[in-house]
């Protein structure tokens, strides 16, 4: 098997604000496979919390790259890495090696018939009168996302929801606020009618969600990557994030579905902000959930060729086998 990996940086069209950071551009590792005539691509992003950058990520696949010379395999890639960034661009390059390979679509692999998803589209940061006017902006999307801070999130909410009374609003957090805060809010986010909060508090300081029963859904994000921390979100939030990046790709995230619909959750995908070549094979896990996010190439001023097509009311085309799967 030929390996080759790639550093590609994508410019966002416009800086882009969650809490505590800001993102110009979406810095990507590249993961090629190819043996005999047939070739397989991943992209990853990787988890600014956990620190990982294109750099870190490439130097964790250079090192196991003995490892990687074999009879590779859907196992072995679990195997010889933790679930991170790296193991994402190399999981969903061998699922779509083994596609291009066996001359099948994903949805064939993984016996799926697939139907187009409907994705949120994301506002950043801003002023509530910006974000209010971004709000309106958006009109063709039905679903929005909306990222928020500890500052002024009802005015924001408010102008939002005064710019878009028919749109789905989901909240995005992002471990911006304290417990306290969390239910100052509650009362205000039911009366806006928000369908689902996300990571409201800090991973790792969200024990007091343990047997609290809010008016409005709560996902975990930041606070569920994988199988190993599935449990304990299960036990806090009514809502799966499940985002390939940060579970160590599409093995794993398939994992975390038959975990959360064992345990009747409620199931997100999401992205880290990367091209179309990420959002495919989230576009796999996004056939099991009730919330969709995948609109990171429409955040980037240019997107990867035979990338996905986005309609009006935020219906997203299939991928096709030029792009992915």
């Amino acid at each position: 098997m030929n390996i080759n990996i790639e550093k590609i940086s994508l410019p966002l069209a416009a800086p882009f604000a969650i809490t505590g950071h800001v993102f110009e551009v979406s810095d990507t590792l590249r993961v090629t496979l190819s043996k005999d005539g047939a070739s397989g691509v991943g992209e990853s992003i990787g988890a600014y919390y956990f620190d990982e950058t294109v750099e870190s990520m490439a130097a964790q696949l250079e090192e196991v790259m003995p490892q990687l010379q074999g009879d590779l395999s859907i196992e072995a890639i679990q195997d010889i890495l933790p679930p991170c960034g790296a193991r994402n661009a190399l999981d969903c390059a061998f699922w779509d090696y083994r596609a291009k390979a066996a001359g099948k679509r994903i949805w064939e692999l993984l016996n799926i018939t697939p139907k187009q998803l409907t994705t949120v589209y994301t506002l950043g940061i801003a002023s509530p009168q910006e974000m209010g006017e971004r709000a309106a902006e958006a009109s063709k999307f039905s679903n929005l996302k909306i990222k928020l801070d500890a500052h002024n999130p009802i005015e924001k909410l408010e102008a939002i929801r005064a710019a878009r009374p028919d749109a789905n609003l989901i909240v995005d957090v992002n471990q911006g606020w304290t417990f306290a805060e969390l239910k100052e809010y509650l009362p205000h986010t039911e009366r806006l009618n928000i369908v689902m909060i996300e990571q409201p508090l800090a991973r790792g300081g969200d024990e007091e969600l343990e047997g609290f029963k809010s008016p409005v859904p709560l996902g975990a994000d930041e606070s569920c990557c994988h199988m190993g921390e599935f449990e304990l979100a299960r036990d806090r939030y009514d809502v799966i994030n499940i985002k390939l990046d940060k579970s160590g790709g599409l093995t794993e995230g398939l994992a975390l579905v038959e975990a959360a619909n064992k345990a009747n959750m409620g199931l997100m995908v999401g992205n880290m902000t990367g091209s179309s070549l990420s959002m495919a094979p989230s576009y796999v896990i996004g056939q099991f959930c009730q919330f969709v996010d995948i609109d990171g190439p429409l955040l980037l001023k240019k997107d990867v060729a035979h990338g996905l097509e986005y309609f009006e009311g935020g219906v997203v085309g299939l991928p096709t086998s030029q792009l992915w799967g």
